[in-house]
Formats: C-alpha cells, structure tokens, sequence
C-alpha cells in the first residue's frame, strides 16, 4: 500500500513525487522505459525560467536524482491496469495507493509512409540528440514544424554537412528566434509546404521523395531522417476506467482531477492547450498537492 502511485516518471510525474515525499508520503512512481520522457531528448532548454542553455538530459537527470535523494521510490514497471479503487497492476506486481496520479505523458508520432518501420534504426530516428553523432558530416533531413523539430534541426547543424529542414506548412509552429538562427545558418535548407512520400534504400534509407503543394515531386539524396512530427497520448490502457477525449488525453475539468475521485492527471497525456516543461512542472505540483489535500479530507 502506498500512499500515491503515480504511473510515468517524466518532469510531471517527478515533480509530483518529490511533492509527495515532502509532504511525508510514501511515493511509487512506475515508469515502463526510462526517466525524463519527451525532454531528456532536447538537445538544449531555454525556455525554462533560470535554468537557460541547459540540456534535457542534465535537466531530467538532475529532477530523478532529486527525487530519489528525497525518498521517492521508483520502479521500472509497465502498468497494464487500474481500477476505481486505485489498484494498479503491472506486468510484474500489485500494488494499491490511496490516490493515483496518471502522469504517462505521450509517443512519437511516424509519418504513416510506406516501410517506415523498415528503416527505424538504419537511417529513421524520432531522437536527434540520441542518434545525431552517428550522422556526423552526413546529410540529414529533419521533418516537423513544431519545437522539437526546430531544436532537432539546430542540433544537427553543428554536426552535419547538409541539414534539410521539411514541413508541410509555409511557417513554423516553434519559436520565432529558433527560426531566425536556422535561416542564417548556411548549411540549413528549409523545405516549406512538402511532405515527405517515399523513401528509398535497400537495408538503409538513402533517399526521401518530397511532394510539394504543386505536386512537384523532388528527390533528396541522405543518409539519415530525423522524425519530429509530433507526439500521440499513450493512455489507451485506463480508458475503461478514466475519460478521454477524442484524441486520447485525459478529461480534466480543472487539469487535475479525473472523472473518478482519487485519480489525478499531470503533464502531456492530460488536454490542455500548452505542452511545455513549464506547464508539465506545474501540473505535477498541482496533481500532488491537491491529492494531498483530499487524502486529508
């Protein structure tokens, strides 16, 4: 029997925990992979107040070990199940909490082209700051329009001769200074209103087809393609038991309490306009200090 058991160990779900033991709780955070989520992967934050120019897996790091040095308790395990009465089973134990906080964050999205699975690991990757040093002088193309892409892109620049940067759209949803530094670098290509159709290669990719809004097709010769299009909820798991919206994240009329009472939701995986470090630190301290409270009561 814990206390709280919160289900994903990324900032949202760290955050909450280190809350919890400060409030004299016992805390179990289960994490199916590895700690940190989507930011251990940013090759550098500079949005976070007071911590600028710092990278995601120093940051993700330094959050886990915080947690731990404060007496959270982790254990690398995949939930399979919860119930009403807090139960959560895994695909190796049981436990029971008196309050469940649903921090599970969210997945790579693919570009649904034929044989991407073929080439994941053999020149497709989801995490340029995990894979960007095997492509050094290489050419490389990064596919997204949001912040990941943008950071993927710069990351990559100072490593690879060649950087084409693709998205469908003609402007970008990431931050107008990443932009603006992309656009003076000189070995940075920006590719607008193009998706990506084929890709070519035998065991590895070599080449990508790009469709432009004309219907032009081109052919850009590489050796790597980087995948930042997005992330998808991953919660399909507890839908029997929490509501979700259409799209898969969590309902929160407030951002914290679930449609069953003692189930709270923190970070990416719940519906909110804004996915940022910030707000994923945020709603991990509100989770738990409103879980908290209502244990109290």
């Amino acid at each position: 029997m814990y206390d709280i058991i919160i289900v994903g160990a990324g900032p949202a779900g760290l955050t909450a925990a280190i809350y919890g033991v400060r409030a004299n709780k016992k805390v179990l955070v289960l994490e199916s992979k590895s700690y940190g989520g989507q930011i251990v992967n940013a090759y550098r934050i500079d949005n976070y107040p007071g911590m600028p120019h710092i990278s995601g897996f120093e940051f993700a790091t330094a959050l886990y070990n915080q947690a731990k040095e404060l007496g959270v308790e982790v254990k690398f395990e995949t939930v399979i199940k919860i119930d009403k009465d807090k139960n959560v089973e895994t695909t190796k134990n049981k436990y029971q909490a008196k309050a469940i906080i649903l921090a599970t964050g969210s997945e790579n999205k693919t570009l649904n082209v034929e044989n991407e699975n073929k080439y994941i690991g053999k020149g497709i990757s989801y995490c340029a700051t995990c894979d960007g040093n095997f492509y050094r002088n290489k050419v490389v193309a990064v596919v997204g329009g949001g912040n990941t892409a943008l950071e993927d892109a710069l990351y990559l620049s100072n490593l690879a001769e060649k950087v084409y940067l693709i998205h469908r759209r003609d402007t970008f949803r990431g931050e107008e200074m990443a932009v603006d530094e992309l656009r003076s670098k000189e070995n940075v290509e920006l590719v607008l209103n193009s998706n990506v159709v084929k890709l070519n290669g035998d065991s590895l990719i070599e080449s990508i087809d790009v469709e432009d809004s004309e219907k032009n097709i081109r052919n850009i010769e590489l050796n790597g393609l980087f995948i930042a299009v997005g992330r998808a909820p991953k919660n399909d798991i507890f839908s029997e038991v929490v509501k979700l919206d259409e799209k898969g994240y969590f309902e929160s009329s407030d951002g914290i309490h679930t449609n069953v009472e003692g189930i709270y939701v923190a970070g990416d995986a719940r519906k909110k306009e804004l996915r940022q470090l910030a707000t994923a630190i945020g709603d991990g301290a509100n989770s738990a200090t409103m879980a908290i409270k209502e244990m109290k009561n």
